[in-house]
């Protein structure tokens, strides 16, 4: 049974899908104004790669993630680079694609824009004020935040808590148009020069929090299975998504809530955002580290803790990265002269129980550094494997077949085509050899047959098993 932690109520919880092999999941997508910064990408990694598991456990998943094409920094952007929002939408989308396209991310079954949603977004907030919730001043409507009797249930805060809050950010115009200051926007009246769509209540542009129920509860249903998103949004944007949706079906919104952590840097660990000026874009990393070597550092923490950005991790992750690579790279080798015969039951033991192994830690609320020291394990035993005299083909053949499927939901491909000139009979005799000079003292033949296959691609590793070798990258 797969347990999530649910942010609703700060506990691990059973996962229960509405339907039976069914997944209805909402992930907030990007603000369109600019490159993807890697909080943004840890983001996408992390519910990714949870979906990659639902999907290996037998779930289909409708998976819709939205852009948000509508904003402040966008009109902003539009003005500085002299073109429409749209085109500035349309430039940072096509960017959006090519940077998760790099890192492996699985396209979502939709991209729904809030653009292209604006009649929805109008009938919504209508609904909302036939209900009693909302109301509009001049030319802007507001949410009536106290109205909803759960407000402030996601984020664990009381209404006087919140209150307090708002009433330190309230601007003067914004004291003139709301009845109470924990109210919040649905709609802004257009500024002079702004983009704009004509509504009932004048010319003016949703508000950013409207724009996920509203796609939400359209492309998957009053109630959908997930919500998730980035730590940041638990509150004031889920939160408010909750009391809109809730307010305007009258039932309940999302039955799981999850939440990744954020992305730090530096010395203090500080927060990575756009806001503080201290980000790194995916587009700018990838053209100096692999992107396979990016997902794998952010894939193989769990989703709710940090991750510290530096570059000693990437270079950790780039170890081991290639040390499972290695690890098939030795059994592809030893494919060529593996036996044809029945597989042994000790490996059959060792595989079913790899098995569970993996899954007992993903079922955890995704708890994936305890499934890579799994897959770690499968690729050591990998190693010793096809270091050994006999080998079984399809034993050999079993073991690989699982590293891949496992890093698979990690968003890892190995290089499973990799071809190679080397003579594994020759190799084992070099070796032979080798050995032999040592057992003699005869280090300078030793020497030299090491070299002999160094030159040849040939790296040789010396352990209390005996010696292993490898192909050099």
């Amino acid at each position: 049974m797969i347990q999530l932690y649910n942010t609703l109520t700060n506990k691990k919880e059973n996962f229960t899908p509405l339907n039976s092999g069914h997944i209805t999941m909402y992930v907030c997508g990007p603000t369109v104004y600019n490159y993807i910064h890697i909080g943004n990408a840890r983001s996408a990694i992390a519910f990714d790669t949870i979906r990659r598991y639902f999907e290996y456990r037998g779930f289909q998943v409708n998976y819709v993630s939205n852009f948000t094409d509508v904003d402040d920094k966008i009109i902003a952007a539009s003005k500085n680079l002299k073109i429409t929002p749209r085109e500035v939408s349309d430039k940072y989308i096509k960017a959006f694609y090519e940077d998760t396209d790099a890192l492996n991310i699985k396209r979502a079954t939709l991209n729904p824009r809030v653009m292209d949603t604006m009649d929805d977004i109008i009938k919504f907030i209508q609904v909302l004020i036939v209900n009693g919730y909302a109301y509009e001043s001049q030319g802007d409507v507001y949410y009536r935040a106290r109205k909803f009797a759960k407000y402030g249930q996601l984020s664990g805060q009381s209404i006087n808590e919140l209150e307090q809050g708002a009433s330190e950010r309230l601007n003067d115009d914004e004291v003139q148009k709301k009845e109470d200051p924990l109210d919040f926007a649905l709609w802004k009246a257009a500024k002079k020069g702004e983009i704009y769509w004509k509504s009932p209540w004048g010319s003016g542009r949703p508000g950013w929090h409207i724009e996920c129920s509203v796609m939400a509860t359209k492309f998957l249903g009053d109630t959908i299975d997930i919500h998730a998103g980035g730590q940041d949004l638990e509150f004031p944007h889920h939160e408010n998504e909750i009391a809109q949706s809730e307010a305007k079906t009258g039932k309940k919104f999302a039955n799981y809530w999850l939440h990744n952590g954020f992305v730090t840097i530096g010395e203090d660990e500080e927060k990575m955002s756009k806001s503080l000026g201290n980000f790194i874009t995916v587009h700018e990393i990838v053209k100096e580290v692999s992107p396979q070597v990016l997902r794998f550092f952010m894939a193989t923490t769990q989703y709710r803790r940090p991750i510290k950005y530096s570059k000693a991790n990437l270079e950790d992750a780039a170890a081991n990265l290639k040390k499972l690579q290695g690890a098939y790279d030795n059994a592809a080798y030893r494919l060529k002269d593996a036996e044809e015969m029945q597989n042994d039951n000790e490996s059959n033991e060792y595989l079913i129980q790899q098995k569970i192994d993996f899954e007992a830690a993903m079922d955890d609320d995704f708890n994936v550094q305890n499934a890579i020291t799994v897959v770690y394990d499968l690729a050591k035993k990998l190693n010793v494997y096809s270091s050994e005299d006999r080998v079984i083909k399809s034993t050999l053949e079993e073991f690989m077949q699982i590293l891949i499927k496992e890093l698979n939901i990690f968003g890892i491909f190995l290089n499973v085509h990799k071809e190679t000139d080397v003579d594994v009979k020759e190799v084992k005799e070099l070796i032979e050899q080798r050995n032999a000079a040592r057992r003699d003292h005869n280090f300078e033949k030793s020497d030299m047959i090491r070299d002999l296959l160094k030159g040849k691609g040939i790296i040789l590793e010396d352990t209390a098993q005996g010696t292993r070798w490898k192909k050099d990258e």
